[in-house]
């Protein structure tokens, strides 16, 4: 319990940071014409991986190696099925630009 606490305390203290680093992501996508939705996209996709690591990290400190595999599994799967679309839009930009 107390690693959970430890870990949540130091994700509130570093929020700030967090927002900071996002607006400022967002904001170079703006000025370089980015699309927002993938920059959406690629930031939620950093999420579930820092949030799929926490977990596992925790379930294996707690004995619970088996769980933590299948977090860390799920995380993945999650992130694929979250890339799909971007993948998609670049390799429809990739055969776009080879000449016919």
């Amino acid at each position: 319990m107390l690693i959970v606490f430890v870990g949540c305390a130091i994700f509130l203290f570093l929020v700030d940071q967090i927002y900071a680093i996002i607006h400022m992501i967002e904001k170079i996508a703006i000025n370089a014409k980015v699309n927002i939705v993938y920059v959406e996209t690629i930031l939620k996709i950093i999420g579930i991986a820092y949030i799929a690591e926490f977990a596992a990290q925790i379930t294996k400190d707690a004995g619970q190696g088996a769980i933590a595999a299948k977090i860390e599994m799920g995380g993945k799967i999650l992130i694929l099925a979250m890339a799909i679309p971007i993948l998609t839009v670049l390799i429809e930009t990739i055969i776009q630009m080879i000449p016919s």
